[in-house]
């Protein structure tokens, strides 16, 4: 009995575990999360274009070979983070390569080649990464997050200029096997699946780990930690300093991040919590966007939450939407219409009687 029961117990967990990651999902999801992430990369890579020579090649702030010993172990523990951006000196090399870096972005984020450009887009972003130690953000290293798992799947299937291609060469995409794998279809598929869940996975492990992170400061336990932030001029993009009148506001806000940051891992998943998790995510993120001036940062955090969005609620928005935009070009058609079909009634001269009693004569080709 005990040995049945163990067994079914297995067969479930085995059922479970290949049901979360194999089964099939719609694109939809990952497409939007695509647009977003290829358009911060752009953004970051030109900002970075500003000021270029100061980040990269030999007269950087951390040149070549700084960088090159900061990895290596000269300074602290060796890494395993290697970039041939080491060893690029010469600015038209630094510079051309960077305008690569930037055309693959906006290709990936358009949706143009993604299969190609995908992995383009993850590869260059990583390189410099690797590069610019000392000088990284947040929003550097979610965005690289989310193109590593972007890549994986058909993500450029919809919302893109390769669905466009993709209609406009179906035969091709029919008769051929590397231009249908070019261009994908939006169907269901199992990549689309393990993809989200990567990211899914992935930002779990990142708010536990944030979630403790904070919990190991005093600030967060007395409940201050808000109103630090709050009173920092270096951060503050709007004046937050009146929250000082109301201490109970402030400590509430503070316990409540640390508590959804640490159970966000377990509370995301369940349908009943998962809406509060993802408004409590909206609301954190986009505090620190509009009030502590880290707009790239609370946007893009913002984004990759949109992983536990269900594509087939966008699917069915898409549809509605598709549907009352039919409906409003019916009814524009029906109207424009009517007047012109009376008009031409009204306008057209009746036919002669004797050619209503003509036969008609059809000629068919000899």
């Amino acid at each position: 009995m005990i040995a049945y029961a163990l067994r079914n117990w297995g067969a479930e967990v085995v059922d479970s575990w290949d049901r979360f990651w194999f089964t099939p999902r719609r694109p939809h999801t990952l497409a939007l999360i695509r647009i977003a992430t290829g358009m911060m990369l752009f953004y970051s890579q030109a900002v970075l274009a500003l000021r270029l020579s100061d980040f990269l090649g030999d007269s950087a702030w951390i040149n070549n070979t700084t960088i090159a010993a900061l990895h290596g172990g000269e300074f602290s523990a060796p890494d395993a983070a290697r970039s041939y951006l080491w060893h690029l000196s010469s600015p038209a090399a630094i510079w051309t390569h960077h305008l690569l870096t930037m055309a693959v972005s906006a290709c990936f984020a358009l949706g143009l080649l993604t299969r190609l450009t995908g992995p383009l887009a993850w590869w260059f972003q990583l390189m410099l990464v690797h590069r610019l130690t000392g000088t990284l953000f947040g929003l550097d290293q979610i965005v690289t997050m989310l193109a590593m798992y972007l890549m994986l799947a058909p993500s450029g299937s919809i919302f893109s200029l390769d669905s466009v291609l993709r209609r406009r060469y179906r035969s091709a995409v029919e008769s051929n096997r590397f231009v249908a794998w070019l261009l994908p279809d939006a169907a269901p598929s199992v990549a689309a699946n393990i993809a989200t869940r990567l990211v899914q996975v992935h930002l779990c492990v990142v708010y536990l780990f944030g979630g403790l992170w904070k919990a190991r400061g005093t600030t967060w336990w007395d409940g201050t930690a808000m109103w630090f932030a709050a009173a920092n001029y270096e951060y503050q993009s709007l004046n937050l300093t009146w929250l000082g009148r109301f201490p109970v506001v402030f400590s509430a806000l503070t316990h409540l991040t640390v508590f959804w940051e640490v159970f966000y891992c377990a509370l995301v998943w369940p349908k009943l919590t998962r809406p509060l998790v993802l408004a409590m995510a909206v609301a954190v993120h986009g505090g620190i966007a509009l009030f502590l001036g880290m707009v790239t940062f609370g946007t893009i955090m913002i984004v990759a939450n949109m992983a536990f969005v269900s594509p087939d609620w966008i699917a069915e928005l898409c549809r509605i939407s598709r549907w009352r935009r039919s409906a409003d070009l019916d009814s524009d058609s029906e109207r424009f219409a009517a007047p012109l079909a009376a008009t031409v009634v009204h306008s057209r001269p009746a036919p002669a009687a004797d050619s209503l009693r003509q036969p008609v004569q059809t000629r068919f080709p000899g």
